[in-house]
């Protein structure tokens, strides 16, 4: 009796293996590496092992590589407002981590002036970030509480680029004498390159790359080209991928495939206009974007080249094949599963990682079903 009493609790405490996930190309198991994470924003792979997570209310987490989930905050942030859409957004290492140890995080600043999108820098040192550096404020600020993008990209030359939202007022995105709606791109220490497209032109701030953009929450570059791509947020339709090009105008709110919220009306003047860009592709209905990463490890054989790109709106991930910069085919996965998918990575070791935007958020990797 007392055997059978242990088989019984041993049975409601240890999990059923979950059945493989069937997809097109690939069979999916997965586990959940970490959980009680509070609205987690983004990812990055700390070198031997661990990650560091933002939760967007302000927090930087520390998970080792057994998954535990440190107590305390990593120390040493500026203050973050938690403010509509805003927060702690993005986390990226410096492409020299292991011997600089720069961390650089996006976040929502509040000053005299209102909100925007900052990024600074410091250097961790296992529990705090220490002498940072404010090295990049998005102006002017507003009081709207929406749209601050962000993502952190660094490309192979070592420049960084960050992307920014519109705020919630749609001219600002074709205002080159404004930051918002904009891909910025600097050096690693917040310097102005030399060669952006907008250094010298009157009225118009040097660190644009590209503008006419609404709401960026998913960059990474291409493991092959090493070309930027991004999307970003459409209104009630017309969420878009874009490959970014220095001194583009890629039209919002002149353009969209998308449509006024509620009512379905016109935005704009169309979908094309002479000078402006049209997406590689786009969503209508819109899925939410948020995440984006490029597949190229050796976990996933088919899966290799593919994109895949997290939805806050249909709870699930979306897999794209590519050939020559062009979108072939869609696959839609896990829809329900995970809940609002808010980051995609790839590990170093080969695995796919998810982060799910709730307030018991959840670290998930994904593995093939055959164990490689």
């Amino acid at each position: 009796m007392k055997a059978i009493l242990i088989a019984a609790l041993l049975m409601t405490a240890l999990p059923l293996q979950a059945e493989p996930l069937e997809t097109e190309r690939e069979k999916i198991d997965y586990e959940i590496v970490t959980e009680g994470l509070v609205h987690p924003w983004s990812l990055a792979f700390l070198p031997g092992g661990g990650y560091l997570i933002t939760e967007r209310p302000g927090r930087l987490r520390l998970v080792d590589a057994q998954g535990h989930l440190h107590a305390s905050p990593i120390g040493g942030l500026p203050a973050i407002a938690e403010y509509g859409q805003g927060g702690l957004l993005d986390v990226a290492l410096h492409p020299d981590f292991e011997n600089n140890r720069w961390v650089y995080l996006s976040y929502a600043e509040r000053t005299n002036d209102g909100v925007g999108t900052a990024v600074v820098r410091g250097r961790f040192d296992g529990s705090s970030l220490r002498d940072t550096q404010v090295i990049f404020r998005l102006l002017p600020k507003s009081r709207t509480n929406r749209h601050f993008g962000s993502r952190l990209v660094f490309d192979r030359d070592g420049y960084l680029f960050i992307t920014l939202g519109d705020r919630g007022d749609r001219p600002r995105a074709q205002d080159l004498n404004d930051h918002a709606g904009s891909v910025i791109r600097l050096h690693d220490d917040g310097r102005i390159p030399d060669d952006n497209p907008f250094v010298g032109q009157r009225n118009a701030r040097p660190e644009i790359y590209s503008y006419g953009h609404r709401n960026m929450q998913g960059a990474t570059l291409h493991p092959g080209s090493g070309k930027l791509w991004t999307h970003e947020h459409g209104p009630q339709g017309g969420d878009e991928i874009n490959l970014p090009q220095a001194g583009y105008n890629y039209g919002w709110p002149v353009i969209t495939y998308g449509a006024n919220y509620g009512f379905g009306t016109k935005i704009g003047e169309g979908t094309a206009k002479p000078g402006m860009q049209q997406p590689l592709y786009y969503w209508v209905p819109s899925i939410a974007p948020s995440g984006m990463a490029f597949y190229d490890g050796d976990r996933f054989p088919n899966w290799q080249g593919n994109l895949f790109v997290g939805s806050l709106k249909f709870d699930l991930l979306v897999r794209l094949e590519i050939a020559n910069d062009k979108i072939t085919h869609e696959e839609r996965l896990f829809e329900g599963r995970f809940g609002r998918i808010r980051d995609v990575r790839q590990g170093p070791d080969g695995y796919l990682y998810l982060l799910s935007d709730a307030r018991n958020g959840k670290l998930i990797r994904l593995r093939p079903a055959n164990g490689r």
